[in-house]
């Protein structure tokens, strides 16, 4: 089942994420990729993730479409311009790549290559637009495409951030610019994310919720200190911390697989997407546990 008849079917979608080596060896990523088929209902392939250099998305999804996975290409507006983004997105249509998650990306200062220059040409919401152009049979200056592209689009949302209304204004952009489906950015507070939801009910699109893998309290110190639009609560800090050090990662795996059910129990959003970031071989058992499986 694609992603987008998935969704649109009412089910609770999962989908999960997979980085991209820096280097040719890909064995890695293939096992976990081949642990999460028939598990999830899409995997996300990041694009230079965190602005470090990497396979292509576009190579990787391939690679997923021959295993039977359904890909997300993620595409970033960082390092192309409008001319290189939709050669590449007319290159992952003409792969059978379907879907596409639209972002700005981040700034080449967080990555291994501090003096490469950014790009951002564009950024996501007219990136979505495009898309929406290029689905059309169109190129950005308004051309005829010999032969359209067929994407399903998707974008990013940061729920819990502080102040939220610039947020919601460029939700909303997004929504009219062509987005069919959101993943946010992790949230950890699950009331303060209905109340979002409360308001994201009022457009016709999916919501994902996007969950990181907390690994160790000191994980989530860092990321309440360095990572905008994250807040890991005190109660939660705590738990890893009474876990201790061996026990750290099992009891983040018991935190998402706790929110997890509640957000399917409760029908509180469509689904899920896992960000285990660099664990993925713990997929799985998140999902077993949180009753997926």
């Amino acid at each position: 089942m694609s992603l987008k008849s998935a969704l649109e079917s009412g089910k609770f979608v999962v989908t999960a994420e997979v980085g991209p080596p820096k280097g040719t060896d890909i064995k890695k990523i293939l096992h976990e990729s081949e642990l999460l088929k028939g598990k999830v209902d899409a995997l996300n392939v990041t694009d230079n993730q965190s602005a470090v250099m990497r396979i292509s998305s576009v190579s990787f999804c391939k690679l997923l479409l021959e295993m039977g996975q359904e890909p997300i290409l993620q595409m970033t507006c960082r390092d192309r311009n409008r001319i290189g983004l939709q050669s590449d997105l007319l290159g992952a249509s003409i792969l059978g790549i379907k879907n596409v998650l639209c972002m700005t990306g981040d700034h080449p200062n967080a990555g291994d290559h501090k003096e490469a220059k950014p790009v951002y040409d564009i950024e996501s919401v007219q990136l979505l637009k495009v898309v929406a152009g290029l689905n059309a049979g169109k190129d950005m200056m308004g051309n005829e495409l010999k032969g359209a592209t067929d994407f399903y689009q998707g974008a990013v949302v940061t729920p819990e951030s502080n102040p939220i209304e610039p947020q919601l204004m460029k939700f909303e952009k997004k929504i009219e610019a062509g987005a069919n489906f959101f993943q946010t950015q992790a949230i950890y507070d699950i009331d303060k994310f209905k109340g979002f939801m409360s308001y994201a009910r009022k457009f016709p699109v999916k919501i994902l919720a996007g969950l990181v893998l907390l690994k160790s309290a000191g994980m989530a110190n860092f990321m309440n200190k360095f990572v905008p639009g994250i807040t890991v609560p005190q109660n939660l800090i705590d738990e890893l911390k009474e876990a201790g050090k061996e026990k750290a990662m099992d009891a983040g795996i018991g935190i998402m697989a706790r929110h997890i059910k509640q957000l399917r129990d409760e029908k509180i959003c469509d689904g899920v997407h896992i960000m285990a970031i660099g664990a993925e071989d713990k997929v799985p058992e998140i999902m077993e546990r949180a009753g997926l499986l």
